[in-house]
């Protein structure tokens, strides 16, 4: 089964998750989301294979976080779907997704759960 990486490779814990990947002899498609975003709809798919809901994906620590009002608590799901489309940046990462499962890879060794 396929096996897929959203990745950042400027991102440490993103390189460490694919070295992971590759160590238990899996070479994941690597997708550099930065350069091509996900789509709200893609981001929907993930979401519910994390088990998350869009919020719980935001990197709150970014700038684009404050710049886009996202610490409004009133802000729709759909609001914050389309704000991280707009703004990758702000999705948490890396995800790692193998047929119906995805996991985060915070910390790297989580993703071992859906291989």
């Amino acid at each position: 089964m396929n096996i897929t990486i959203y990745h950042n490779p400027r991102c440490s814990k993103s390189r460490q998750t694919l070295e992971l990947l590759r160590q238990e002899g899996a070479e994941p498609e690597v997708i550099e989301y930065l350069q091509n975003p996900p789509s709200v709809a893609e981001l929907k798919t993930l979401l519910n294979k994390l088990k998350l809901k869009p919020r719980q994906l935001l990197r709150t620590k970014e700038a684009e976080y404050k710049q886009a009002g996202l610490d409004d608590t009133t802000l729709s799901d759909e609001e914050i779907l389309r704000a991280m489309v707009a703004h990758p940046k702000l999705i948490e990462r890396p995800i790692v997704v193998k047929g119906n499962k995805a996991a985060l890879g915070r910390p790297p060794e989580r993703v071992l759960e859906i291989l």
